[in-house]
Order: C-alpha cells, then sequence, then structure tokens
C-alpha cells in the first residue's frame, strides 16, 4: 500500500531581514488559500513580503512538481520563521567608544497541503 504525499515544502535560509519583521507577515498567510495569501503578500506593504511570497512560490511548485498536489485545493499548513546567525558589527560613538549593531538573519519555512474532500 502506498501512502499518498499530501504535503510539500520550501525554506529560505539565512536571509537577511530579522525574523520579528518577517513573522508579521507569514501570521497574515497562516491557513489561507494558496491564491488568497499570495494576493494578500502582494499589496502586503511590509519587508518581509517579497521574501515570503518567493518561499511560497517555491513551496507550490515543489507541490506541483515533485508531488503533483492539485493546485485549487492547496492551502498554507504552516509558516514560520526561526532566528539565523547574527551579524554582530560595531558602531563607533562618542569619546572613543563604540556600540554593538546585531544584523540578524532568519530562516523561513513554509508548508502548503492539499485540503482533504470529505
Amino acid at each position: 500500500m502506498t501512502e499518498q504525499i499530501t504535503s510539500a515544502k520550501a525554506t529560505a535560509n539565512t536571509v537577511r531581514i530579522a525574523p520579528r519583521k518577517v513573522r508579521l507577515v507569514a501570521d497574515l498567510i497562516r491557513g489561507k488559500q494558496v491564491g488568497e495569501a499570495i494576493s494578500i503578500l502582494k499589496f502586503t506593504p511590509k519587508a518581509g513580503s517579497p521574501v515570503v511570497e518567493k518561499v511560497l512560490m517555491s513551496a507550490i511548485a515543489n507541490a506541483e512538481h515533485n508531488f503533483d498536489l492539485d493546485l485549487e485545493n492547496l492551502y498554507v499548513a504552516e509558516a514560520y520563521v526561526n532566528e539565523g546567525p547574527t551579524l554582530k558589527r560595531f558602531r563607533p560613538r562618542a569619546q572613543g567608544s563604540a556600540s554593538p549593531i546585531n544584523k540578524r538573519t532568519s530562516h523561513i519555512t513554509i508548508v502548503v497541503k492539499e485540503k482533504e474532500e470529505a
């Protein structure tokens, strides 16, 4: 008996944008139909929107080409953002001192699933 695969996943690792900013965008599309999620991302004026959209499109392509899933029944099952490595930099300040700057990176993961028809 072969088990039917009903989900596909895409990740983007070490993206140079803070996870806190990307999570705001990922929260908007979680649980939505794929078409609705794409239109939400297109019209969201946030810095993380283009990156999340690219990962979503990759997950959709994986679902279509690798697992032969039906695009009409796909929805965003999981969308989460983890913290990647932090680039540590220093900014010169008054009287010869310095203050640290953390340039944070993100690992973005999106899983799309096919809705089961009852």
